[in-house]
Protein backbone atom coordinates (compact mmCIF):
# COMPACT_ATOMS: atom_id res chain seq x y z
CA UNK A 1 0.00 0.00 0.00
CA UNK A 2 2.13 3.55 -1.03
CA UNK A 3 1.75 5.96 2.13
CA UNK A 4 -0.94 8.48 2.90
CA UNK A 5 0.16 11.93 1.66
CA UNK A 6 -0.30 15.15 3.64
CA UNK A 7 -2.53 16.37 0.39
CA UNK A 8 -4.71 13.00 0.90
CA UNK A 9 -5.39 13.93 4.66
CA UNK A 10 -5.92 17.71 4.01
CA UNK A 11 -8.73 16.85 1.68
CA UNK A 12 -10.03 14.18 3.55
CA UNK A 13 -10.30 16.86 6.49
CA UNK A 14 -11.98 19.20 4.06
CA UNK A 15 -14.24 16.46 3.06
CA UNK A 16 -15.11 16.07 7.01
CA UNK A 17 -15.83 19.80 7.87
CA UNK A 18 -18.18 20.18 4.40
CA UNK A 19 -20.22 17.17 5.82
CA UNK A 20 -20.78 18.83 8.99
CA UNK A 21 -21.54 21.94 7.47
CA UNK A 22 -24.07 20.25 5.50
CA UNK A 23 -25.50 18.66 8.39
CA UNK A 24 -25.63 22.53 10.51
CA UNK A 25 -27.56 23.36 7.25
CA UNK A 26 -29.53 20.79 7.58
CA UNK A 27 -30.33 20.26 11.17
CA UNK A 28 -30.89 24.13 10.92
CA UNK A 29 -33.46 24.05 8.04
CA UNK A 30 -35.21 20.38 9.53
CA UNK A 31 -38.87 20.35 8.05
CA UNK A 32 -39.81 17.07 10.19
CA UNK A 33 -40.40 13.63 8.85
CA UNK A 34 -39.58 15.35 5.04
CA UNK A 35 -36.01 15.99 5.77
CA UNK A 36 -34.97 13.36 8.16
CA UNK A 37 -33.99 10.59 5.01
CA UNK A 38 -31.87 13.76 3.88
CA UNK A 39 -30.19 13.85 7.44
CA UNK A 40 -29.95 10.45 8.27
CA UNK A 41 -28.07 10.51 4.48
CA UNK A 42 -25.48 13.45 5.32
CA UNK A 43 -24.62 11.85 8.78
CA UNK A 44 -24.01 8.52 7.16
CA UNK A 45 -21.66 9.92 4.58
CA UNK A 46 -20.04 12.07 7.58
CA UNK A 47 -19.75 8.62 9.81
CA UNK A 48 -17.56 7.15 6.09
CA UNK A 49 -15.77 10.20 5.74
CA UNK A 50 -14.54 10.05 9.17
CA UNK A 51 -13.68 6.80 9.07
CA UNK A 52 -11.82 7.40 6.10
CA UNK A 53 -9.81 9.93 8.00
CA UNK A 54 -8.86 7.48 10.67
CA UNK A 55 -7.71 4.88 8.33
CA UNK A 56 -5.42 7.39 6.78
CA UNK A 57 -3.93 8.66 9.71
CA UNK A 58 -3.39 5.39 11.32
CA UNK A 59 -0.14 4.28 12.13
CA UNK A 60 0.94 2.17 9.68
CA UNK A 61 2.96 -1.06 9.91
CA UNK A 62 6.74 -0.53 10.07
CA UNK A 63 6.49 -0.04 6.60
CA UNK A 64 10.03 0.53 5.23
CA UNK A 65 8.77 2.35 1.51
CA UNK A 66 10.67 5.61 1.29
CA UNK A 67 9.91 8.15 -1.04
CA UNK A 68 11.66 11.42 -2.04
CA UNK A 69 9.50 14.23 -2.94
CA UNK A 70 9.97 17.99 -2.98
CA UNK A 71 6.21 19.22 -2.64
CA UNK A 72 5.50 19.13 1.12
CA UNK A 73 2.25 18.43 0.81
CA UNK A 74 3.11 14.90 -0.98
CA UNK A 75 5.05 14.06 2.35
CA UNK A 76 3.94 10.61 3.58
CA UNK A 77 1.66 11.44 6.79
CA UNK A 78 3.86 9.29 8.83
CA UNK A 79 7.08 11.13 8.55
CA UNK A 80 5.56 14.35 9.62
CA UNK A 81 6.28 15.10 13.18
CA UNK A 82 5.16 17.74 15.32
CA UNK A 83 6.63 19.74 18.46
CA UNK A 84 4.48 18.37 21.33
CA UNK A 85 4.45 22.04 22.09
CA UNK A 86 2.31 23.06 19.72
CA UNK A 87 -0.16 20.45 19.76
CA UNK A 88 -0.55 21.85 23.28
CA UNK A 89 -1.37 25.36 22.06
CA UNK A 90 -3.70 24.26 19.83
CA UNK A 91 -5.60 21.74 22.53
CA UNK A 92 -5.38 25.10 25.00
CA UNK A 93 -7.47 26.76 22.00
CA UNK A 94 -4.98 28.77 20.80
CA UNK A 95 -3.77 30.01 17.77
CA UNK A 96 -0.19 27.88 16.60
CA UNK A 97 0.95 31.61 14.09
CA UNK A 98 1.17 32.80 17.93
CA UNK A 99 3.27 29.83 19.27
CA UNK A 100 5.56 30.37 15.80
CA UNK A 101 6.07 33.75 15.92
CA UNK A 102 6.90 34.08 19.74
CA UNK A 103 9.40 30.98 18.93
CA UNK A 104 11.13 33.06 15.99
CA UNK A 105 11.25 36.33 18.05
CA UNK A 106 12.73 34.08 20.68
CA UNK A 107 15.51 32.39 18.34
CA UNK A 108 16.21 35.97 17.29
CA UNK A 109 16.83 37.25 20.35
CA UNK A 110 18.89 34.27 21.07
CA UNK A 111 21.13 34.83 17.60
CA UNK A 112 20.90 38.88 18.60
CA UNK A 113 22.81 37.38 21.91
CA UNK A 114 25.11 35.08 20.46
CA UNK A 115 26.37 37.63 18.11
CA UNK A 116 27.50 40.13 21.02
CA UNK A 117 29.55 37.26 22.64
CA UNK A 118 30.75 36.48 19.08
CA UNK A 119 31.63 39.96 18.48
CA UNK A 120 33.02 40.44 22.29
CA UNK A 121 35.27 37.08 21.76
CA UNK A 122 36.62 38.61 18.77
CA UNK A 123 37.33 41.53 19.58
CA UNK A 124 39.32 40.47 22.62
CA UNK A 125 41.14 38.07 20.45
CA UNK A 126 42.60 40.90 18.31
CA UNK A 127 42.88 43.22 21.18
CA UNK A 128 44.93 39.82 22.90
CA UNK A 129 46.58 38.97 19.66
CA UNK A 130 47.59 42.75 19.22
CA UNK A 131 49.22 42.91 22.42
CA UNK A 132 51.06 39.79 22.29
CA UNK A 133 52.56 40.76 18.52
CA UNK A 134 54.43 43.75 20.39
CA UNK A 135 54.89 42.56 23.74
CA UNK A 136 56.35 39.22 22.59
CA UNK A 137 57.51 39.96 18.88
CA UNK A 138 58.72 36.18 18.54
CA UNK A 139 55.46 34.68 18.67
CA UNK A 140 53.98 37.11 15.65
CA UNK A 141 53.74 33.91 13.37
CA UNK A 142 51.81 31.81 16.16
CA UNK A 143 50.07 34.64 17.07
CA UNK A 144 48.43 35.14 13.91
CA UNK A 145 48.05 31.80 13.12
CA UNK A 146 46.18 31.64 15.87
CA UNK A 147 43.73 34.84 14.89
CA UNK A 148 43.38 33.18 11.50
CA UNK A 149 42.13 29.67 12.78
CA UNK A 150 39.67 31.59 14.89
CA UNK A 151 38.66 34.44 12.36
CA UNK A 152 35.01 34.31 11.13
CA UNK A 153 35.27 37.14 8.84
CA UNK A 154 35.95 39.59 11.14
CA UNK A 155 39.11 39.53 13.03
CA UNK A 156 42.69 40.86 12.28
CA UNK A 157 44.59 38.88 10.49
CA UNK A 158 46.96 41.05 8.79
CA UNK A 159 48.16 42.65 12.25
CA UNK A 160 51.10 45.32 11.53
CA UNK A 161 52.81 43.43 8.88
CA UNK A 162 50.86 45.16 6.32
CA UNK A 163 48.80 41.80 5.48
CA UNK A 164 51.41 39.46 4.30
CA UNK A 165 50.27 36.55 6.29
CA UNK A 166 53.07 35.17 8.74
CA UNK A 167 55.57 38.07 9.02
CA UNK A 168 57.62 39.73 6.90
CA UNK A 169 60.38 37.89 6.72
CA UNK A 170 57.98 34.60 6.00
CA UNK A 171 59.60 32.68 8.48
CA UNK A 172 56.16 32.47 10.91
CA UNK A 173 58.09 34.34 13.87
CA UNK A 174 60.90 31.76 15.40
CA UNK A 175 59.05 31.58 18.80
CA UNK A 176 58.91 28.14 19.59
CA UNK A 177 61.10 26.41 16.27
CA UNK A 178 62.12 22.70 17.26
CA UNK A 179 59.72 21.24 19.00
Amino acid sequence: MAPVTLGTVDNDLKDVIQQLFEIQSAVHGYLGPETQQELVRKIKSLTQGLSTLSTHTRDPPTATTTTTTTNPSDLPINTIQLPPEIIDYVDAARNPDIYTREFVELVQRGNQDLKGKQEAFASFRDVLAREMRSAMPECRGEVEKVVRATSFGTGEVDGEDGGKGEGADGGGGGGGGGN
